[in-house]
């Protein structure tokens, strides 16, 4: 289970590295993929911090500006990575309290499948507004970052 976690935070970790250089190079980012991008960064880091039982510091939808990006999303990274090589269970029950403050439990490789899951999810939407905008995207999909 820890190889394929590791494998799939590998793939999640080139495919936001490659829509941040993507980013930085343009002259102006879409609103809209600015906005999807910090959500994605900053779901990440909820997701990490409750699995850890920590405080967030983030909002999830708190936008945050093109320069900070590459230190959140290296952050979020190491932080999964490293929940990933100290899980001893991925079956084991993670409590946590959503935004809206309810209280559920999900096994650990859920939550960790999640993040990854959204993650790909919004990067598709950005993938279209990079379209919708005249910009030709880069192909993030998986069998074409494990060729």
């Amino acid at each position: 289970m820890k190889v394929l976690f590791n494998q799939l935070f590998d793939y999640n970790f080139y495919c936001n590295r490659k829509l941040i250089e993507k980013c930085v190079a343009l002259d102006e980012v879409p609103e809209k993929s600015r906005v999807l991008f910090s959500h994605i960064l900053n779901a990440h880091h909820i997701w990490n911090h409750r699995v850890l039982q920590k405080p967030s510091t983030f909002d999830v939808w708190q936008e945050h500006p093109l320069g900070n990006w590459q230190d959140i999303h290296y952050e979020n990274q190491r932080t999964s990575f490293e929940i990933v090589t100290n899980a001893d269970d991925f079956e084991k029950r993670v409590e946590y309290e959503t935004t809206e403050g309810r209280v559920f439990a999900n096994d650990l490789k859920d939550i960790l499948f999640h993040i990854i899951n959204h993650s790909t999810h919004h990067r598709g939407q950005i993938l279209m507004d990079f379209r919708s905008n005249g910009m030709d995207p880069d192909q993030l999909d998986y069998i074409f970052y494990r060729r």
